[in-house]
């Protein structure tokens, strides 16, 4: 793979409960490409527990996260991860004010009811897993029903399931759709 970088940094949030795989793989691909990243627990520790009883240290913490400095901010789904992000505001004040100035915000499996939730999903295609459509079309967004949607500055995902692509879409995003192939070529991903 070539050598590609970016100075855009991403954020991936974690909170107890969340689904290990959709934010690991997330934070492995970006790894994987040379996109900055850091792993945010909501926690007052790093320490955060996921709904499979996996135990991830996180980077830093959200109080001690300058949002300011980051371009995405991604939000991994699972039960009760999405609740608990969902109750962190200052996430939730910095997801509004992503949205407003057009900075990108990434969800996949329950996690886009948070943004349906926020009123970020009205007329924006989306999509989501299954147990939540209901969230979104009663917020307004228009579900697409795909693995994966990028619409406008939202990219969002069904499930664990999509998690590779998911990751992939945000590469594609930063690095283009060249190095997302080479690091779909190397990790012997077939769609």
């Amino acid at each position: 793979m070539d050598n590609y970088s970016t100075s855009r940094k991403v954020a991936v949030f974690l909170a107890d409960g969340c689904e290990e795989i959709e934010a690991l793989t997330v934070v492995d691909l970006l790894t994987r490409s040379g996109i900055p990243r850091t792993m945010v627990s909501i926690n007052p520790t790093r320490e955060v527990t996921s709904s499979h009883g996996v135990t991830i240290t996180a980077d830093t913490t959200v109080d001690q996260l300058p949002f300011d400095e980051y371009d995405m901010l991604v939000l991994p789904g699972g039960i009760p991860g999405t609740p608990n992000l969902e109750a962190c505001s200052p996430l939730c004040d910095a997801l509004k004010r992503f949205a407003a100035s057009g900075k990108q915000i990434a969800a996949i499996c329950a996690a886009p009811s948070i943004l349906a939730h926020l009123g970020l999903l009205k007329d924006v295609k989306a999509t989501c897993n299954p147990s939540f459509e209901d969230d979104l079309e009663q917020h307004g967004a228009r579900l697409t029903w795909q693995p994966v949607t990028v619409y406008r500055n939202f990219i969002t995902s069904q499930a664990m399931g999509t998690a590779i692509p998911f990751g992939l879409a945000i590469v594609t995003h930063y690095l283009g759709d060249r190095t997302a192939t080479e690091l779909r070529d190397k990790i012997k991903y077939r769609q």
